[in-house]
């Protein structure tokens, strides 16, 4: 019923338990990468968000310091060096980029140096541009203006530069403790 098949990991030195040697740090292994996965996440070329993810959320914003691919729909806004949204892709909010291809949908603000819509693409807002490429078939509906200064296409990058809110459960800093207080129930409400 199950075929047995091996799966090689390149690039990560084990024990024959499938393990790092103990005590091992990877300067010990000269040409073999670390095998970390925050460094493995330095090194990708880009990110794609495919075509069964769906991104939802107030505020949130999808940040990629390199290319993005997106495949999927996301609520929210992107910022990213390279943004492609694919024919299957969309996005609902603003696009942020110094490049965005786009071949799906978008409902929203976009702002880059070079927007391009393909054949596929259907957009509704407005288009901050340097530079903008329709073709023939792509179906736009808004307004297209040049940027007053450069600061206006610019993608902001910085995750630090967002304000968050703390997830539920994290450690707060201190401050006043506010308490919720009970509503008083209503003359005769519980009494049987």
């Amino acid at each position: 019923m199950f075929k047995e098949r091996s799966i090689e990991i390149r690039g990560v030195a084990t024990t024959e338990q499938g393990q790092a040697p103990a005590g091992a740090e990877p300067s010990e292994f000269p040409g073999v990468p670390s095998a970390s996965p925050f460094d493995a996440a330095s090194e990708m070329n880009g990110s794609v968000i495919g075509t069964d993810l769906t991104i939802l959320g107030d505020k949130i914003t999808i940040i990629s310091h390199k290319s993005l691919q997106i495949d999927g729909d996301i609520r929210g806004d992107v910022a990213g060096k390279q943004v492609t949204i694919g024919k299957d892709g969309s996005v609902i909010g603003t696009v942020s980029s110094e490049t965005v291809d786009i071949h799906g949908g978008v409902r929203g603000a976009i702002h880059a140096k070079s927007v391009s819509l393909h054949p596929t693409a259907q957009v509704d807002g407005e288009i901050i541009h340097r530079s903008l490429i329709i073709s023939e078939g792509a179906q736009f509906e808004g307004h297209v203006r040049r940027p007053t200064s450069e600061a206006d296409l610019a993608p902001n990058l910085d995750a630090n530069s967002y304000a968050t809110a703390p997830l539920q459960g994290a450690p707060v800093a201190a401050g006043p403790t506010v308490r919720p207080v009970a509503k008083p129930s209503a003359p005769g409400a519980g009494q049987k």
